[in-house]
């Protein structure tokens, strides 16, 4: 048993620093400590808790089992202790200085960093940024990681673990290129008579590289289907890739309205007759999170901009 009124507690921040780098070089660079005080930490500490801790594998560092079950219980009692020595009213934008990484499609580098941006520039000049991709097929598990501290997803079912909160509705419109030879005279107001909609080749945004979206699941309600000839992560290369072909897309409304203005697609709205799912778009972040002051603060700047959209 370890007996605290000998230990050294900063140890512990050493130990959370290898448990998310996993190189003494990473973790030295995360704690502003030299590389050789680190190695000289995680000695202490193994000679302190009895175990090796990590294991040497390739250019890496492999957590023990026992190194591992101490993972998650020493991040929450750390946070649990920088939670409480801020105080209720310690944060202040104008002179906090902290990192922010958010998880969202590129949709959101459109319609929400701009003004973001713009806001720190103007209320928190000590904030960085940082828009990352979206893992495919597993949104959430960043956050537990503390990989990112918030994300930008459709609803759904969220583990225990998640708080969240929505935003908006998701409408979606059909892009086409202007002067596209199978639109005729379609006005930006007329809706693609669905056999043409089918008809015609389809671009789609899939972070996970599938060929199939909402969009299909609509028209199959219908008895119908269409055909995805690309697929691609980011919008604003569905975008490109409509602006310089004759394939079209589903896409959300005001993106389209967004590029529209540029002058190289038109948008469409959909037919009544086809009952497009229009997705509730959430913020969600690792419960852990929700009290704390900065967070809180970065999520209402965030729910503001988005919602006044």
């Amino acid at each position: 048993m370890v007996n605290l009124a000998g230990f050294d507690l900063n140890l512990l921040r050493v130990l959370d620093a290898l448990m998310r780098e996993r190189s003494t070089v990473r973790a030295s660079e995360r704690l502003g400590l030299s590389q050789p005080a680190v190695s000289a930490a995680l000695g202490r500490l193994r000679h302190a808790l009895g175990d090796p801790l990590f294991v040497r594998q390739g250019q890496g560092m492999v957590p023990t089992s026992f190194a591992l079950g101490l993972e998650a219980p020493l991040r929450q009692a750390l946070e649990g202790l920088e939670l409480l020595l801020r105080g209720p009213g310690s944060f202040d934008p104008h002179v906090s200085r902290f990192d922010f990484r958010l998880s969202a499609s590129d949709y959101f580098g459109l319609m929400l960093m701009p003004a973001l941006v713009r806001r720190m520039a103007e209320q928190a000049p000590g904030v960085r940024l940082q828009l990352v991709d979206l893992v495919p097929d597993n949104y959430v598990e960043p956050l537990d990681r503390h990989a990112v501290d918030l994300a930008l997803i459709p609803e759904s079912a969220f583990p225990a673990w998640v708080d969240s909160m929505p935003l908006f509705q998701a409408e979606f419109v059909t892009i086409a290129r202007v002067g596209h030879p199978a639109l005729g005279l379609l006005r930006p107001t007329d809706s693609l008579p669905l056999d043409l909609l089918c008809a015609l080749d389809h671009v789609l945004c899939s972070p996970e590289g599938h060929f199939s979206g909402m969009g299909d699941a609509a028209l199959a309600r219908l008895g119908l289907s269409r055909r995805v000839a690309v697929s691609v992560p980011f919008f604003e290369t569905v975008i490109n890739i409509v602006a310089s072909s004759d394939l079209i897309a589903l896409v959300p409304r005001t993106l389209a309205q967004a590029h529209a203005m540029r002058g190289a697609i038109t948008h469409h709205p959909l037919t009544a007759a086809l009952p497009m799912a229009r997705p509730m778009i959430c913020m969600i972040w690792h419960r852990r999170m929700t009290g704390d002051p900065a967070h809180r603060w970065m999520r209402a700047q965030i729910a503001e901009i988005l919602q006044q959209g």
